[in-house]
């Protein structure tokens, strides 16, 4: 009997054995789960990056080839570590952090010790690795940018972290993944997907040939070409006038929704996030708290918007019929809160709503946002009337743009009142400084941009966006694709359209016209703040402008929003002239005027010790 079951033991365990061993070989041999052999070591091929084209399939970024030194940690072998360090250009210190951090990700699959050695470094090397046994060098491509531009739209590339790695399976160590921009947005679009050759070792840790025959190897895939709506013409162009400036552009095509530049200043050569320094050069841009040059302000700088929001009361006074085209307001030299006097630089007298617009007279956006208010019992009820007609304009929300930054800015409603105040505890009057694009109001230049192509379009906005293409397939996305309407009638726009018209006719643009083409705009000088030795001071104006051309048949609508840029028509008011000329003709004619826009800087500004506000400027007064 005991012979018999210790028979039986030896049986089960063998047929178990056996079992579990055909299993492996016949089951189990999956691409998943061969790296759990340790006799088999994984060779990873980097496919290129999608190329990026603008609208009109120039390119913007290419890729350029680059070599990181890899490192099997289990499989290297007692070196000269000096003389190692000396040939890769690191030091001792930096070669130890990198092999314990390669040992932490894993002993038998590689790492990158070394990234992005150029073709000189490379060609050095290649020769000398043998000597060091469990490294080797491995090809990959690295971003080449053709333009100098860009850098706020097309964002940068950089290593995977080990947040990305818990994150993101299919990402292995020293991969690389877009970090901004479009590089983040259409990641898996553009990275394609990386090839995988099994190499089986013998019991000698020796290369012995392709595992099964390279059944389970896969071969890369190119990341797919994208056309973005950019203009890369305009775009350089933009950020050429924008040199010694800070501020964002916004210019969208109202038609389809398509950005046509996306200008943040000051930036930065994208090229500068590419290859060995990309780190120091990054360091050194994203800490500079000055100037700012990593910080998109085209997305994320939240000034009050100024005169060009009148444009959007006059429109909500218009639907909630408490004024017409003919409505007039006298206007004191400014208008009056309580015993409090307001001012205003239209000149005085009675304006009507063409006049008020183009000689933008706060006296008579005053009055309209009074009545808007007056025509409900209650500040509560008035208040949900005007955010909905405001907010149905983008305002005060993320527009759904196909770019990962931004700011949301701020349209205020009855809670945040109720807050301030107390519930039924205040009127129009707490925040009467709304009328005229003040106060309380926050908005980004993509949202004002957005505005002033939706009052192209007379009523309704595509929303906006860089992609155009993927591959040769054109973009049919419906929220790209399908207008959203604003709460105002059509029928409101073409007199508030003929007031911003004027202001290139006869009003506060009127220098600026440009020779055979109709536009319709509005300056902006918008109050600027802050804080010095717990003191409210105020610094130099921040110069905005809004406008959209032709008239008749939009092509091209912008915002240009120029920190301490004075007035309206100055800094951003002469900028957004050039863009429309250069856009819509393809050159410049006014020469004289774009000399001025590229030596002129502001850097002056930027640099004084404020103490107050430093003087004031004729509206018209270059």
């Amino acid at each position: 009997m005991k012979k018999f079951l210790l028979s039986s033991i030896i049986v089960i365990i063998g047929i178990t054995f056996i079992g579990r061993l055909s299993y492996l070989q016949l089951f189990n041999s999956s691409s998943e789960n061969v790296l759990e052999d340790t006799a088999i070591k994984a060779i990873y091929d980097y496919p290129e990056r999608g190329y990026i084209y603008d609208r009109n399939g120039e390119l913007m970024v290419a890729n350029q080839p680059a070599y990181d030194v890899m490192v099997i940690p289990r499989e290297v072998k007692p070196l000269d570590t000096l003389e190692f360090c000396g040939l890769l250009g690191i030091d001792k210190d930096r070669f130890i952090k990198k092999m314990k951090k390669a040992r932490v990700y894993s002993p038998r699959l590689p790492s990158v010790l070394v990234a992005q050695l150029s073709k000189e470094d490379y060609a050095r090397l290649q020769e000398k690795m043998r000597k060091y046994e469990g490294f080797y060098i491995q090809k990959r491509s690295l971003r080449y940018y053709d333009t100098p531009s860009s850098a706020s739209v097309l964002g940068f590339i950089s290593e995977v972290n080990e947040r990305d790695l818990r994150k993101n399976e299919n990402y292995v160590a020293g991969e690389l993944t877009g970090r901004t921009g479009i590089e983040k947005e259409y990641e898996e679009i553009l990275r394609g997907r990386k090839g995988i050759q099994y190499i089986q070792k013998d019991r000698f840790n020796r290369d012995i040939g392709p595992y099964k025959n390279g059944n389970y190897d896969i071969l890369p895939e190119q990341g797919k070409e994208i056309h973005i709506s950019i203009d890369k013409k305009l775009q350089e162009y933009g950020e050429t006038l924008m040199q010694g400036k800070r501020g964002g552009i916004v210019a969208i095509e109202p038609g389809s929704g398509e950005i046509l530049a996306l200008i943040s200043g000051p930036t930065y050569d994208p090229s500068l996030l590419v290859g060995r320094k990309r780190s120091k050069n990054y360091t050194a841009l994203y800490y500079d708290s000055i100037a700012k040059p990593t910080w998109n302000r085209a997305l994320s700088a939240q000034p009050s918007p100024g005169s060009p929001f009148k444009a959007l009361n006059a429109l909500v006074g218009l639907q909630e019929g408490v004024i017409k085209p003919s409505t007039k307001f006298k206007c004191y030299n400014g208008f009056y809160v309580g015993n409090t006097k307001r001012g205003c630089h239209c000149g005085g007298g009675t304006r009507d709503m063409t006049s008020g617009i183009y000689k933008s007279c706060n006296a008579y956006f005053a009055g309209t946002f009074r009545k808007i208010f007056e025509k409900y019992t209650t500040s509560d009820e008035g208040m949900d009337v005007w955010e909905k007609h405001i907010k149905s304009f983008g305002l005060g929300n993320y527009l759904g743009y196909d770019l990962p930054d931004g700011r949301k800015g701020l349209i205020p409603d009855k809670a945040y009142f109720d807050r301030a105040y107390g519930d039924n505890r205040w009127s129009s009057s707490y925040f009467i400084s709304m009328a005229i694009g003040q106060g309380e109001v926050a908005t980004t230049p993509i949202q004002l941009a957005n505005m002033t192509a939706t009052i192209a379009n007379r009523g309704y906005y595509y929303t906006p966006h860089v992609i155009k293409k993927i591959g040769n397939k054109e973009i049919t996305d419906q929220k790209y694709t399908v207008p959203k309407y604003t709460t105002i009638d059509k029928e409101h726009f073409e007199p508030v359209i003929q007031g911003m018209a004027d202001v290139y006719n006869k009003g506060t643009a009127k220098w600026l016209r440009i020779k055979d083409i109709e536009i319709a705009g509005k300056t902006g000088t918008v109050e600027n703040f802050t804080v010095i030795d717990s003191v409210k001071t105020q610094l130099t104006d921040h110069s905005v402008f809004v406008a959209f051309a032709p008239v008749d048949n939009p092509k091209i609508a912008l915002a240009v929003y120029i920190e301490h840029g004075y007035y309206g028509a100055r800094y951003a008011g002469h900028i957004a002239s050039l863009l429309i000329e250069k856009y819509l003709k393809g050159e410049i004619t006014r020469k004289d005027l774009e000399q001025r826009m590229l030596e002129r800087t502001l850097e002056h500004e930027y640099a004084k010790p404020y103490s107050g506000k430093p003087f004031a400027i004729n509206e018209y007064e270059w």
